[in-house]
């Protein structure tokens, strides 16, 4: 259908680029909700029972997919939008976590192995567990994968995260309220297009549909959500 005149037009690839996270080059690989297990630790004392929360993880890379300069992981939450940590590497950086990890892969497969990892978490979460334990008195974090072999869990690998400057942190929530300010209007367009072309079409049709979403709203309330323990 065409778009009516005077119908705002939005493009939904020009809204994601004015994401925070794609600028100074670095562009996204890998966008999902991942189940994570959320744990508090402060000094020495042992971390908090986890809460499992689904968390958004991005995964961008500053170069070509197959020869990245920089790795950069960005981890948020939708209860909580001051919630925002990253992991960023390079190749000398990786090298430090290759032999404090014993790992025996290259950089350049890094970010492939980490979008492995998370998808796995996401498919058999009781098996492969992401554990994210944040140190309440500090600004860092740390997200370890675990692998449960029902015997024993095996820690495969484990990320250095850190909170993100408040500057940063407040352009990410404006991108994200304007973000869905002007999905709203795409929505709110594209259902006043349909009510017209059904008005046009089918009067009795368009009453039958007001009148069940009036049924609709007359419902009552459910109970609100709480929000997660990271709300502020």
């Amino acid at each position: 259908m065409e778009q009516p005149e005077g119908s705002p037009i939005y493009d939904y690839a020009v809204i994601e680029d004015l994401d925070p996270s794609n600028r100074n080059g670095f562009h996204v690989i890998y966008d999902r909700e991942v189940p994570f297990e959320m744990r508090t630790k402060s000094n020495d004392a042992p971390a908090q029972p986890g809460t499992l929360e689904a968390m958004k993880v991005k995964i961008l890379v500053l170069g070509h997919d197959e020869a990245p300069q920089v790795v950069r992981v960005e981890l948020s939450s939708e209860s909580d939008l001051f919630f925002h940590y990253t992991h960023i590497v390079d190749e000398q950086e990786f090298r430090n976590i290759q032999d404090t990890q014993k790992l025996v892969i290259d950089f350049i497969d890094y970010p492939g192995i980490l979008i492995r990892m998370l998808n796995s978490c996401i498919k058999e979460p009781h098996v492969n567990l992401a554990i994210l334990t944040v140190f309440g008195d500090t600004d860092d974090a740390r997200l370890d994968f675990i692998q449960n072999m029902q015997y024993k869990f095996v820690e495969l690998m484990f990320c250095e995260c850190r909170r993100s400057p408040d500057a940063v942190v407040q352009h990410h929530i404006t991108y994200r309220y304007n973000a869905m300010k002007q999905k709203l209007a795409v929505v709110q367009s594209r259902l006043q297009d349909i009510t017209g072309l059904v008005k046009l079409k089918n009067p009795s049709l368009l009453l039958q549909l007001q009148k069940a979403n009036t049924n609709a709203n007359s419902l009552p309330t459910p109970p609100s959500v709480p929000q997660g323990k990271y709300a502020r």
